[in-house]
């Protein structure tokens, strides 16, 4: 394949990939910024009350089916995916969309509902809290993001029109990166 070929390939990958990733690069560009701006997400909190006998293991097993049973006396359904455990807190995932938390204490189970509102579900789904085929999709993501720098890249360098312009770009851009990010 010649170097016209080849270039006018690689733009046609680029664009692709760049276009039908669009919404999650977006997403992650957002969530950031909106993060460092400080720009705190909204969630609605309600406190569950268990029954006082109310036991749970966190090291069960079966710790999902008892949380989803717990949940169901409450009569509460949520899709739980999966449940994060740590020092008697416990987390149903994903926690992009509604979820519980159930907390040992001294005093007993303390169990609460938590209804996200969006800017907080998309923080979720960008740190990787969200459905398993959504975190699947974020790693596909991830590696057609540097396909698509990398495309990029050569596309600028395949073009002589560009190629100068692409690496006065680029050390530039790596210049700042580093500038700002180890020596500041």
């Amino acid at each position: 394949m010649n170097k016209v070929k080849t270039r006018n390939l690689l733009i046609l990958v680029h664009l692709f990939l760049a276009a039908f990733l669009a919404p999650s690069f977006l997403l992650v560009g957002i969530t950031g910024a909106l993060k460092l701006a400080g720009v705190e997400p909204t969630i609605e909190d309600i406190d569950l009350v268990l029954p006082a006998d109310t036991q749970l293991d966190p090291d069960s097993p079966t710790l999902k089916q008892d949380i989803s049973a717990i949940l169901a006396a409450q009569n509460i359904d949520l899709d739980i995916e999966s449940i994060r455990s740590r020092d008697g807190k416990m987390t149903t995932r994903p926690t992009s969309r509604t979820f519980a938390r159930i907390n040992q204490t001294p005093d007993g189970l303390k169990a609460s509902l938590h209804k996200p509102g969006l800017q907080y579900a998309l923080m979720e789904l960008h740190k990787g809290h969200g459905p398993a085929i959504f975190k699947t999709y974020q790693l596909m993501a991830g590696i057609a993001l540097f396909l698509v720098i990398v495309g990029g890249l050569v596309v600028g360098l395949l073009a002589k029109a560009y190629r100068r312009k692409t690496l006065v770009s680029l050390a530039l851009g790596s210049m700042a990166f580093l500038a700002l990010g180890f020596m500041v």
